[in-house]
């Protein structure tokens, strides 16, 4: 998809808008798990969430590639939509984002508030993901995937900065929806020659991506109910899950009882606040303790961007 020079140009432009996050090992969090844990804390984003960077070089690429572009036009729950909005402000280009109905409104408010057009539709991400590609056709805009290379290339650029700052890992657990995250780690790793076991992390009410992992092709599941919002995906991108089969160790699942008390553990052990899916890789390796006993592993706190609502109705119930 890309290679190394690639990686690292992306990095020097996404970090001439931000600067890398941090990674921390937080010794709470270690004492919890019996593991030497670092976290990527992508919750420092300008956005509060790792698709900022996968907007950034979306839109350097559009700009060269097709400058009289029109308008975007993208389906998210939330991050990808905010990751558009701020990078196509700042690139001059229009964005308009489709959103299911009763979607996070706090989310739903910073995309507005970085610029974007929202549109609700449809019952779930991949009803909303169907009306932006028909808007897109109807009204002569380009249509933004959720899982492209451009995206991807982007979001690899933290888990450069990780695999580079941190000592050695031995696994590294990252959230899935649609992909982009989990397969920018992949890459970064193997362009890096490194040895890092990745385990892709899922819902066990959104898990399509696990099911297509075990059966070896795309299975798409009839509802996405998880509350952890970022993980609510039906249908799996085909390229993002063949990079996934090829590159990832495994994939487990986590009920939202346990992505509660793994947003809680980061809140007491580091008072910073993850989302659902930022939370599902603690979840993950919280429910694999004991294989990972003694070892030095990497966790994705790959956005904050939860509504108060519903961190109280879920987390604090």
């Amino acid at each position: 998809m890309f290679d190394l020079p690639a990686l690292e140009e992306a990095a020097r432009l996404v970090h001439g808008v931000f600067p890398p996050t941090p990674q921390y090992a937080w010794p709470l969090l270690a004492r919890r798990v019996g593991a030497e844990l670092w976290v990527k804390h992508e919750n420092h984003t300008p956005t509060g969430a790792f698709k900022v960077r996968g907007g950034i070089t979306y839109f350097d690429r559009l700009k060269r590639e097709r400058p009289d572009a029109r308008g975007v036009i993208s389906a998210t729950r939330g991050n990808h939509g905010q990751s558009l909005a701020f990078a196509g402000a700042r690139a001059g280009v229009p964005v308009t984002i489709v959103v299911p109905r009763g979607n996070s409104v706090e989310k739903n408010a910073a995309m507005r508030a970085f610029g974007a057009t929202l549109i609700e539709h449809g019952a779930d991400f991949d009803a909303a993901r169907v009306e932006a590609a028909r808007l897109a056709e109807g009204q002569g805009l380009v249509f933004a995937p959720s899982f492209a290379p451009a995206l991807v290339l982007g979001v690899a650029t933290y888990a450069l900065e990780l695999f580079r700052a941190a000592p050695r890992l031995d696994a590294l657990y990252v959230p899935v929806g649609l992909g982009s995250g989990i397969c920018g780690c992949i890459m970064a790793r193997d362009l890096l020659g490194l040895p890092t076991e990745i385990i892709g992390v899922q819902s066990t009410e959104a898990p399509a991506y696990a099911l297509s992992f075990a059966a070896g092709h795309v299975v798409e599941t009839p509802t996405a109910n998880t509350r952890a919002d970022g993980m609510a995906t039906r249908v799996p991108d085909p390229a993002a899950l063949a990079m996934i089969r090829k590159g990832a160790a495994r994939i487990v699942t986590v009920t939202d009882d346990e992505v509660a008390a793994a947003i809680r553990a980061y809140w007491q052990d580091t008072h910073n606040l993850a989302e659902g899916a930022g939370a599902a890789p603690l979840a993950a390796l919280l429910q694999e303790k004991e294989r990972m006993q003694g070892r030095r592993v990497a966790t994705i706190l790959c956005g904050g961007n939860i509504d108060l609502d519903l961190f109280r109705s879920w987390v604090l119930a």
